[in-house]
């Protein structure tokens, strides 16, 4: 692609023409996917992170500015971002998981620095998701089974597994902080 059908290409899109962004998609989609595929080392994160990217740089089409930089190096600077999101969001997730299961055991058995009360809160709390994310955090955490053997048994896309816990480990979380803060 010339210079001149690049720039009329991202004048397009920052005009809102949709056939502009799919060709920005199929041009650079395997880019943007394999930037995210090395760094978070997870096909499915990465194909997350490779439409939330597109989604981002669709929504803010009209910031992009082609003085500044080529349209390549903007949706790269998008993806980074939503790279770090993905890498934070993994680490809140693992510490919201620890602290599930200092509160959960696999064969229901208080362990002993977690009291009843709490294993009690807890169980309650989980039955206030969603069926499917009740589901999924049951199997996750009282089964042991990791997001791709939830996804098998409930026929579910592995992006949708790992979405339910994520939601519903941040609903736990702040509903065990409030019932902590009642309690004390």
């Amino acid at each position: 692609m010339d210079e001149a059908q690049e720039r009329d290409l991202c004048d397009r899109f920052r005009s809102g023409d949709e056939r502009a962004l799919e060709e920005l998609y199929r041009r650079w989609s395997p880019v943007i996917f394999t930037l995210a595929l090395r760094l978070l080392g997870d096909r499915g994160d990465a194909e997350d992170v490779t439409q939330k990217a597109f989604v981002s740089a669709w929504t803010s089409r009209a910031s992009y500015d082609p003085a500044k930089g080529r349209i390549s190096t903007w949706l790269v600077t998008i993806t980074r971002r939503r790279i770090a999101d993905t890498l934070e969001a993994r680490t809140r997730v693992r510490a919201l998981q620890e602290q599930l299961q200092r509160f959960a055991t696999p064969d229901g058995l208080t362990t002993p620095e977690v009291d009843l009360g709490d294993r009690l809160l807890l169980a309650s709390e989980i039955d206030r998701l969603e069926p499917d994310a009740r589901r999924v955090v049951r199997l996750a955490f009282y089964d042991d089974l990791t997001h791709d053997q939830i996804s098998e048994r409930l026929q579910m896309p592995l992006g949708t597994v790992k979405s339910h816990i994520r939601r519903s480990l941040t609903r736990l979380r702040s509903r065990l902080e409030v019932g902590h803060v009642a309690s004390s």
